[in-house]
């Protein structure tokens, strides 16, 4: 729970440049990709910035949590190793302030365009004609298909070896007006 009388800081607009850096390298630990520029993580952390603006619980959540990050290990976390930030992380990973930061960074960083080209991703198809004449399978990480069929057999799986009954209530079952009528849950007139 934040009490934003005890800590009248987290009432600042303004986040400095030290928390900037350090929710940059939240998103960097919990988001690693090497072939990613700064760019796009600084740029998260200013959509959550801004995302944290429309919302003052948001907004107090995110400056706590940046302010005591530091006190879950004896280093500054900006200079922690990747290995032990990331320890870090997965002991705050069910706090809202986290799950805050991954929500809005999951559902934008790649989108970002700087992303998208990183990872060789060309946009979307329907404009430029689909992907079935413009080099469908030229993705590099994926093997070559095999061409040539195999030689085993396909094996014959023949009936099943049990018998398949249709499900149909009998003609002479009488339908059942009252199925809980009786069993002593739901007494009639009940609303629970």
């Amino acid at each position: 729970m934040v009490f934003p009388a005890k800590y009248s800081s987290l009432n600042a607009l303004e986040l400095s440049d030290e928390a900037r850096q350090i929710l940059t390298r939240i998103i960097r630990v919990s988001f690693p990709h090497a072939s990613f520029p700064d760019g796009p993580y600084e740029r998260m952390s200013e959509k959550i910035i801004e995302a944290s603006a429309e919302s003052s619980w948001f907004r107090m959540a995110l400056a706590q949590g940046l302010m005591t990050l530091d006190t879950l290990s004896d280093e500054h976390f900006l200079d922690l190793p990747d290995d032990r930030a990331l320890a870090v992380l997965k002991r705050i990973a069910d706090l809202e302030f986290f799950a805050f930061i991954r929500r809005t960074v999951v559902l934008n960083l790649y989108d970002d365009p700087e992303v998208q080209q990183a990872l060789g991703y060309e946009g979307e198809s329907f404009s430029k004609g689909g992907y079935l004449h413009r080099g469908f399978n030229d993705l590099r990480w994926l093997p070559e298909p095999r061409i040539e069929e195999s030689a085993e057999p396909v094996p014959d799986l023949g009936p099943l070896p049990y018998t398949v009954q249709a499900y149909a209530p009998e003609a002479a079952t009488a339908p059942v007006q009252n199925i809980l009528g009786d069993s002593g849950i739901v007494q009639e007139g009940s609303t629970r």
